[in-house]
């Protein structure tokens, strides 16, 4: 029997630059939301690829950006402690020669902690003149050195595959964290609550979906395979919760069935959903809150 190795491997970056979709790419199931929004992640997500006797363990870290909350605080550091205690952590940034502050402090704290990193240039799909990825590279290895570097267009699939080669020597000796067939290790609920957020963060504009947090408070499934689910959206104005719910309640009706429909997919059972939106002010600067929410930094 060949010995089992594992790999923990960080993906750090700033805002909207693809963490969450090349997690997902990685993995091949849906184990973080994507959306166009920037600060789409708020918490550590870990998806898991067993390949052989090889275990793969990728942390999907909130971007890193000038905090203006607790809740943006909290996602800050998460940011920053995920380059430490793991066997290598990648750089995800976009095609654009010119790195700005939020790559240089991750850089940074690559150096300072002293771990493997890797650069990987997404959304290269956009780069009309291919010659045009030889400044970003350039210009990156003038910061940081890298152990290796790599193109991809994670949207499209282009790349993904080959990068598995690359995290290949990061392998150390290890019993497996997750059972073979796992890809992720967030419970279900948890799964189905961030389904529903990133409904509100498509549905809605601007700054209402980064005000706006949901509570699973019901998760069962009858004798029959139908999957209860109750939801509470909470929102920190009850302008904004008038605007959740739209007219006569349109919106939440829409968010409501376009998240079911990815709930029944994701769980493989028709699933009956229940949500309700309620007031809670200024929560993203209530570390209880905050706290109450599901955000926690171990």
């Amino acid at each position: 029997m060949n010995e089992t190795t594992c790999a923990m491997i960080a993906l750090v970056g700033r805002p909207n630059v693809g963490k969450s979709t090349l997690l997902n790419a990685l993995v091949g199931e849906k184990v973080a939301i994507v959306t166009a929004k920037p600060q789409t992640t708020r918490n550590r997500i870990t998806g898991v690829v067993t390949r052989g006797s090889a275990q793969y363990i990728f942390l999907d870290t909130p971007g890193l950006h000038r905090a203006r909350t607790r809740l943006g605080e909290y996602m800050d550091n998460v940011s920053r402690s995920s380059v430490a205690d793991v066997d290598a952590a990648v750089l995800v940034v976009e095609p654009i020669a010119s790195p700005g502050e939020p790559e240089r402090e991750l850089m940074r704290r690559m150096e300072q902690m002293g771990v493997p990193s890797l650069l990987v240039i997404n959304k290269v799909d956009k780069v009309e003149r291919k010659e045009e990825l030889l400044a970003v590279i350039a210009a990156y290895e003038q910061e940081h050195h890298f152990d290796q570097i790599a193109m991809v267009s994670a949207k499209q699939g282009d790349g993904v595959e080959s990068l598995f080669a690359l995290f290949a020597p990061y392998q150390v000796p290890s019993p497996w964290y997750f059972p073979g067939d796992a890809f992720t290790d967030q419970p279900e609920r948890v799964l189905v609550g961030e389904l529903l957020r990133q409904k509100l963060l498509t549905c809605l504009d601007k700054e209402i979906p980064h005000g706006t947090a949901v509570s699973i408070e019901r998760f069962r499934e009858r004798e029959d395979g139908v999957i209860d689910i109750e939801a509470v959206i909470y929102c920190e104005k009850a302008s904004h919760k008038g605007i959740i719910i739209g007219k006569k309640g349109a919106m939440l009706k829409k968010i409501s069935s376009l998240a079911r429909e990815e709930m029944e997919a994701l769980l493989d059972a028709k699933v009956f959903l229940q949500t309700w939106v309620k007031v809670k002010e200024h929560w993203r600067d209530n570390p209880g809150l905050i706290r109450s929410f599901g955000f926690t930094e171990e």
